[in-house]
């Protein structure tokens, strides 16, 4: 399971551009689950790692169920993207590894670069949160057997 962070700001979105086996590619700020930690806290500890932002999810923008296939590989994602309020930047805070940068960039420019996105999941949330789509957190239900050592 994936986590997104759909963050705006005065219209334009935050996007993080990384290195990937396909090159540098552009995406949400985004990642795995660690052991323990539920969805929501999941996604503020990526957008921190990979924007040096704070970052507190306010709803859940969509559930999205994607496949990647790269030489023998072949795996199905699921993704939570979450929607919420960016914080000041960490000072001096670096960049998870593999995050050359983070952009602002408007919904026509990331419209315009989907052949550089990571996954077309990228614009499907764009779309989603520009269309109003929120859920209340508590959609996701994490049990608290998930957060015990």
């Amino acid at each position: 399971m994936t986590v997104a962070a759909v963050i705006e700001r005065d219209g334009r979105y935050l996007l993080v551009e990384e290195h990937t086996p396909e090159g540098l590619r552009l995406n949400n700020p985004a990642g795995h689950l660690d052991p323990g930690e539920s969805p929501a806290d999941g996604v503020a500890r990526e957008a921190l790692e990979e924007t040096a932002h704070r970052f507190t999810p306010t709803a859940l923008v969509g559930v999205y169920l994607s496949r990647f296939q790269r030489g023998d590989e072949d795996i199905t994602y699921l993704r939570l993207a979450f929607c919420g309020a960016l914080g000041e930047a960490e000072p001096g805070r670096a960049l998870d590894h593999g995050i050359v940068r983070t952009l602002w960039m408007t919904p026509q420019e990331i419209r315009d670069s989907a052949a550089r996105h990571r996954s077309p999941l990228v614009l499907r949330c764009l779309e989603d949160h520009l269309a109003g789509r929120r859920f209340p957190l508590d959609l996701v239900y994490t049990d608290p057997s998930v957060l015990r050592p």
